[in-house]
């Protein structure tokens, strides 16, 4: 008798997971899922540089070395990318053939850097900022801006400087989003090109580490910081411009900007820096 009770137990326990599981009143946290990750991703950070606080690491490299961070804060005393910000502001409030303007598609005056990236669910696909700026001039009759630097980066740099402060606090709130935040991890672990490297290879695992002349940023906080002037272009340029860079530097032919792939990543990446705030635009090496 207990035997049977105790088997019509079970089988009722099974029978209710089963429905749970497959029926559609389950509902999957997938946020949940995605906080995991990020208390891992983070800790990992932490445990690797115990000395540096979570918010400094929104600095990139200058987090971890204090002569290039001294060196850092002389050059943003004058900042080589201040005449970018005043491009990008005129460029925000010019007005389309239309009598309309980018001013038009955003809230807030403008201050909107925290809200992007998000994922659409309507459209099925990630929304970075860059994005979004063409895509309210094409909607309004204008050409869309060329791509990884030029105007497109200055009007970038412009909300992203009226922006800073915001907190990073990008949500995965669907199945859909999932699917996307999850193929923006796969790439940021998977290897490629002819050096056979990921992105987690060079910014988690040699992170703080010299290869060749070049100290290694930390992944966390990648994302803040963005568009930025490098050093090394003479311009400005923006966070998927770097992908491409990162891409040709392993030997791996890079993405298109604005392509799925790269606006996954960004999804990803900046997702793993919730908490942080967007201190951008920002000058590098």
């Amino acid at each position: 008798m207990k035997k049977t009770i105790q088997r019509r137990l079970f089988t009722g326990v099974l029978v209710l997971m089963t429905t749970m599981l497959s029926g559609p009143a389950y509902a999957v946290n997938y946020q949940a899922l995605v906080d995991v990750d990020v208390r891992k991703f983070q800790n990992y950070f932490h445990k690797e540089f115990p000395q540096v606080k979570l918010e400094d690491f929104s600095s990139g490299v200058y987090a971890l070395d204090e002569d290039a961070r001294k060196q850092w804060m002389e050059i943003e005393e004058f900042p080589p990318y201040e005449l970018d910000i005043e491009a990008g502001k005129a460029l925000f409030n010019k007005p389309f053939a239309n009598g309309k303007s980018l001013a038009s598609c955003f809230p807030n005056g403008g201050a909107v850097r925290g809200l992007y990236p998000y994922f659409d669910e309507k459209r099925g696909q990630v929304i970075t900022l860059e994005m979004a700026i063409n895509e309210c001039r094409v909607a309004n009759g204008e050409k869309p801006f060329p791509g990884k630097k030029g105007d497109l980066a200055r009007v970038s740099a412009y909300i992203a400087f009226i922006s800073r402060g915001q907190k990073i606090d990008v949500k995965v709130r669907s199945a859909a989003a999932y699917k996307a935040y999850m193929k923006g991890k796969e790439f940021f672990y998977a290897k490629r090109g002819q050096l056979n490297m990921s992105c987690s290879g060079c910014h988690m695992e040699y992170a703080g580490r010299r290869l060749r002349a070049e100290t290694m940023s930390p992944a966390l906080g990648h994302t803040t910081h963005f568009p930025v002037f490098r050093s090394k272009w003479g311009d400005l340029g923006t966070l998927h411009r770097r992908y491409a860079g990162c891409n040709e530097n392993i030997g791996s032919k890079p993405f298109d900007e604005q392509s799925e792939e790269y606006r996954n990543l960004e999804y990803f990446q900046t997702i793993m820096s919730n908490g942080l705030k967007f201190n951008g635009p920002a000058a590098r090496k």
